[in-house]
């Protein structure tokens, strides 16, 4: 999976040149964080009682990526 975001992140910084890339994932769902963790997304904070379920109303974290840190990463793996 992180492969696959790397690749859209490749795409819509380089292809489509988007400023901003912005994941969201469950608060408590540690291996969906630890994708844009390892990618250098910074979280940015977290988005509370954001929608609901059956269950009640869940949280979403939010990491954010702009296209100056992507270009300084690549910079970087070269």
């Amino acid at each position: 999976m992180t492969r696959t975001v790397y690749g859209a992140c490749r795409y819509f910084f380089d292809a489509l040149g988007l400023n901003r890339v912005e994941i969201r994932c469950d608060p408590a769902n540690t291996r969906s964080r630890a994708i844009p963790e390892r990618l250098g997304f910074t979280q940015e904070g977290v988005l509370r009682q954001v929608g609901t379920l059956s269950h009640g109303y869940y949280d979403h974290v939010v990491y954010g990526l702009l296209a100056h840190e992507w270009r300084a990463r690549q910079e970087q793996r070269s």
